[in-house]
């Protein structure tokens, strides 16, 4: 049975990246998008990021364009925004589609592992928040409008 470890993506700098240099660590996935309504998440994102990594958070962040063209930018562009709007520092990917036949992999495992109200699958919007544990268990899938702070003890009791 596959894990979130058996996945290569790309970095938002175009390098690959192999998933299993996660291991042991919690992580917090999220899709991300530069002009939306819930783009100020980002600051939450990196609040819990910094208070939470040197106990084994990683924040990963992969931009999507899936939802209202709100991430139109190319990967230097969002990379630029992100750190120049609100600092970012968690590690950025490049660019994915989280849902459809042209989902990234890594995001059909989320989705199955997961699913959303009802038994859907498909994610309904950026910023939608996966938590995953030290043993690469799927735990939890955050709407959009979960705000980090809402999830954080969750996040606190992960580590």
């Amino acid at each position: 049975m596959a894990t979130i470890y058996d996945f290569t993506v790309d970095d938002i700098g175009g390098h690959k990246v192999n998933l299993d240099q996660y291991k042991g660590k919690v992580l917090l996935v999220v899709n991300t998008a530069s002009k939306c309504g819930f783009t100020p998440q980002y600051k939450g994102l990196e609040a819990l990021y910094r208070k939470y990594k040197d106990k084994g958070l990683e924040v990963l962040g992969f931009p999507c364009n899936q939802f209202g063209a709100q991430e139109p930018g190319n990967e230097q562009e969002i990379a630029t925004f992100c750190e120049a709007n609100y600092g970012v520092t968690f590690p950025m990917f490049a660019k994915v589609d989280v849902n459809g036949n042209d989902a990234a992999p890594v995001y059909k495992y989320l989705k199955h592992a997961k699913p959303g109200l009802l038994g859907s699958e498909a994610i309904k919007w950026n910023f939608t928040k996966f938590l995953v544990d030290r043993s690469g268990g799927v735990v939890a899938r955050y709407a959009p409008n979960d705000t980090p702070e809402s999830f954080e003890s969750d996040v606190a009791k992960a580590l």
